[in-house]
């Protein structure tokens, strides 16, 4: 199974037209009833949430009724179709509002994710923001570019690897358990500068462009990093999971370290995250 361009450019006005129909006009105008803790405070689900996403997979299912669809908010009905990613002969992996905690505090930094895997292996991925209109899109092989609501395209590249000391960069502690949480904490006072944005779209979308040096995560949902990966990849970055291995479709334990290459990551490896 391929995906064309055509097939990308479908893609990406799928998540524009939830973005504008169901997402930008609930932003900063949610009720208390509105929004629902899923997991923790921290961890909350919108009505944005749950009709962005419904509305994604309705377009997709009439292009692609044969395709696996992993939908962050349905995963909590069927928990079996994130390993099935593994297998599928093609997968859709939707993240409707990435950074829900942002999006339901009227912060603007929130987007929408999509990621399209086929045999077990990420081909595309789409992160679009709906507040400026922009969309980063990345297919394997090709490059990553970021695509503005005025029709500019730039070809995204990595930042360029520099000294520990002198690098812009964020761990995801605050997801993590101790000891992890305060050893990776205090060890992020080495770099120059750090940052959590509690997004994966704007964290992948920052070192992709070479605005951030590094990103790094303990939770692996597909949701979050399929997209996010292939799309610093393709940027020329290096991303491994922290026992060096490749993340992959369907996995979602072992954390996971985006950097300039694989001398920084191994660097980031042993002096930040502590192993």
């Amino acid at each position: 199974m391929s995906i064309s361009d055509k097939d990308i450019l479908f893609l990406g006005d799928c998540v524009k037209e939830a973005a504008q129909a169901e997402i930008m006009p609930r932003f900063r105008n949610l009720g208390v009833a509105d929004i629902a803790e899923k997991t923790s405070a921290i961890d909350l689900v919108t009505e944005a949430d749950l009709l962005a996403e419904k509305r994604i997979t309705a377009m997709l299912r009439e292009r692609f009724p044969s395709a696996l669809i992993v939908g962050e908010e349905a995963y909590e009905a069927d928990k079996s179709v994130v390993p099935a990613l593994a297998d599928a002969e093609l997968a859709f992996v939707i993240d409707p509002v990435d950074g829900t905690f942002n999006f339901a505090g009227g912060f603007p930094v929130f987007g929408t994710i999509l990621a399209v895997a086929v045999k077990g292996e990420t081909v595309a991925g789409i992160i679009h923001d709906p507040v400026l209109g922009d969309t980063l899109s990345a297919i394997k092989g090709a490059g990553t570019y970021l695509n503005r609501r005025n029709g500019q395209s730039t070809k995204l590249k990595v930042a360029d690897a520099i000294d520990l000391s002198q690098m812009v960069g964020g761990i995801s502690w605050g997801h993590m358990d101790e000891p992890d949480r305060s050893r990776i904490a205090a060890n992020m006072s080495k770099v120059r500068m750090t940052f959590s944005f509690n997004c994966s779209a704007y964290e992948y979308w920052m070192v992709a462009s070479g605005k951030m040096h590094f990103i790094g995560h303990s939770k692996l949902m597909p949701w979050d990093h399929l997209a996010g990966v292939l799309a610093h990849q393709e940027a020329g970055g290096y991303t491994a999971k922290f026992d060096g291995s490749p993340y992959r479709p369907g996995e979602t334990l072992g954390g996971i370290i985006s950097a300039p290459d694989r001398e920084s990551w191994q660097i980031i490896r042993r002096e930040i995250v502590g192993i």
